[in-house]
């Protein structure tokens, strides 16, 4: 799995979600579909490397306050689109939505229970569901090459892929499987270490560092009952990309036809 990983200094998780098999002998191309955190770190070679995959749109799931606090750093030559619907996708004051997961908690125990909560509700947030939606746009509008991100590229990011991946008819597993790279994509240390700044910042020294390490990073139970909540709510994942983020049937194999060679 590490082959998908884009080494970067300073921009975390950056990897490519496509060339999984697919359903009926297709396989997702290679090169177009691209997930990462956020760039206000980008080092001049990190940009270099991110002009040089081509990008036509850049869809960022974070929200204002995260936008204004960690602004992205750009190639020189970056024409890319960079969609966002305006609003706050998480926790005020720039946080992730990890970070807004760390109110109230000590323990990993405790941080695992938030981030399972976050999930659960994670797929009708409507400032990100507006942005959701903008990103299946862009996908059935053009085969161009796109970038996902958010701020640590893991949970809003996560299930947004998890779902880019149910329409094109990746198996669940590889699905999983590219999900949880989170956990070794780059230097997952340097993340955390990052992140308990931020979060400890917020929510108080009494954070214990596993707890940390748990909000952090991702666990199958995480992606696992954000899908299940959907499922419970609308029936089928098919039903809730139709009736909430509108991928009907036709955007659907659009996007098939995009994307899957």
């Amino acid at each position: 799995m590490q082959h998908r990983v884009l080494p970067m200094t300073g921009i975390h998780n950056f990897r490519d979600y496509g060339n999984y098999p697919a359903a009926d002998g297709a396989r997702v191309k290679a090169g177009r579909l691209w997930r990462s955190g956020q760039h206000i770190d980008a080092t001049a070679q990190d940009l270099e490397r991110v002009s040089a995959l081509g990008l036509s749109k850049v869809i960022d799931l974070r929200g204002d306050s995260e936008r204004e606090k960690y602004p992205c750093a750009r190639p020189e030559d970056f024409a890319a689109e960079v969609l966002f619907f305006a609003g706050e996708t998480a926790g005020l004051g720039g946080q992730a939505v990890h970070e807004e997961a760390g109110a109230g908690i000590v323990t990993a125990d405790d941080a695992h229970r938030a981030m399972v909560r976050l999930y659960q509700g994670m797929a009708w947030r409507p400032i990100l569901v507006g942005t959701y939606r903008l990103y299946f746009d862009a996908l059935a509008a053009g085969a161009e090459p796109s970038l996902l991100h958010c701020l640590a590229g893991k949970d809003r990011t996560g299930l947004a892929v998890a779902l880019a991946h149910h329409v094109l008819g990746v198996h669940a597993d590889d699905a999983m499987s590219d999900y949880l790279l989170t956990n070794e994509a780059g230097n997952i240390d340097a993340r955390i270490e990052a992140g308990a700044k931020t979060i400890r910042a917020s929510h108080g020294e009494a954070i214990e560092d596993d707890a940390v390490r748990t909000l952090m990073s991702v666990d199958p139970a995480f992606l696992e009952e954000g899908l299940g909540a959907i499922r419970e709510r609308h029936g089928s994942l098919d039903a809730y990309l139709d009736e909430v983020l509108g991928v009907s049937p036709e955007k659907a194999a659009a996007i098939r036809a995009n994307y899957l060679a």
